[in-house]
């Protein structure tokens, strides 16, 4: 627990910091074309001076290759170093990180005669070097602007996601009070003691839902609090509420939002159990395939001719549809199936956990 601790402390700096990792395959491929792109302007711009076009394209490829690949090394190896400094010392730094690199290079590329092979100059060391530190200068400035400008925006995201996740949970809470302070009503005339035990329920049922909304939790904890809502819902209801999980398939340390399935077993019990003179049975079932895990929540609908309660808003299955997007984007899902015997709600959950 201490070293996962120590873990998460030492990734909050780089969860703040404006730069990539260039470490990764994604980066690198990045880097390549963007090096590929600069030489064949380069090639293209300097192509009256030179009789062989291919052979110039091949070793300014080559240099610009060499440099990017160089800057982009540098930046990876630096990058937990430069994460600690702070966006505005990191950037000033990793700036000058890059000039020297460009400078290094140019020098080395100088003294192997590439300068003079690809005729990008006159075989002047001085202009030669000031012309390379001049455009790394302006290629890298715009570079590093560039990623922190996206930084910054999904920093904007973020936030905003963030404020509206809370919002959404906020718009939960007093539905589940109310539904829950209702249920412990009805338990003190005849069932003191027993009202009591659920009202310590109901605190620590509570107390899980006003957690941070932006961290999720492990499938254990969510199933752990639809139990104990459904056991507060079977004293009101008696033999007429049951609940059967199958959920052995499910991994227990998949992460999702809080107060992801007490909504949906709240509305398999209001809008399928109460109404159906005999009660029903709730059922949550779990699949997993090769990276999603699926979970089901059925109840029984009435036979055909008998009425319902008024249709819902939909506001619980709205708010959760929400809360997954803003979490998972369009990783995750919420759906709803419906035939003349059951209604279902089927949530699909991005997981990459072990086979």
């Amino acid at each position: 627990m201490k070293q996962k601790q120590e873990q998460q402390l030492e990734q909050q700096p780089e969860q703040d910091f404006f730069l990539p990792d260039f470490c990764g395959l994604r980066m690198v491929f990045t880097v390549v074309l963007l090096s590929e792109l600069f030489a064949l302007i380069l090639t293209v711009g300097q192509s009256g001076t030179s009789m062989d076009l291919w052979s110039d394209l091949a070793l300014i490829s080559f240099f610009m290759q060499w440099v990017g690949l160089s800057c982009a090394g540098v930046l990876c190896l630096a990058h937990r170093p430069l994460s600690r400094l702070g966006n505005d010392r990191a950037a000033m730094v990793s700036y000058l990180l890059l000039l020297i690199v460009i400078a290094l290079l140019s020098e080395a590329a100088y003294q192997v005669g590439v300068a003079t092979a690809i005729q990008l100059v006159t075989p002047n060391h001085l202009e030669f070097l000031l012309r390379n530190i001049t455009i790394g200068a302006i290629v890298s400035a715009l570079i590093l602007r560039y990623l922190y400008v996206q930084f910054q925006w999904r920093r904007r995201v973020k936030a905003e996601g963030e404020a509206r996740v809370q919002a959404l949970q906020a718009r939960i809470r007093p539905h589940f009070l109310f539904n829950s302070m209702n249920t412990i009503a009805s338990l003190i005339p005849t069932r003191p003691q027993v009202a009591e035990e659920t009202i310590e329920d109901l605190a620590d049922l509570f107390r899980a839902s006003m957690s941070d909304v932006r961290q999720l939790i492990p499938l254990k904890e969510e199933l752990s609090m639809a139990e104990r809502y459904m056991c507060m819902e079977q004293l009101r209801m008696g033999e007429r509420l049951k609940l059967e999980l199958d959920v052995d398939e499910l991994p227990m340390d998949l992460l999702l939002p809080p107060l992801t399935l007490q909504p949906l077993l709240e509305n398999t019990v209001y809008h399928g159990i109460e109404p159906l003179p005999e009660g029903g049975t709730v059922r949550v079932s779990g699949s997993r395939s090769h990276a999603s895990v699926d979970i089901v929540i059925s109840n029984p609908l009435p036979a055909a001719g008998v009425s319902l309660r008024e249709p819902g808003h939909h506001m619980a299955q709205a708010n959760i549809r929400a809360r997954l997007e803003a979490h998972f984007e369009h990783k995750a899902s919420l759906q709803v199936e419906q035939d003349e015997h059951e209604y279902r709600v089927r949530i699909r959950l991005p997981y990459a956990g072990k086979p």
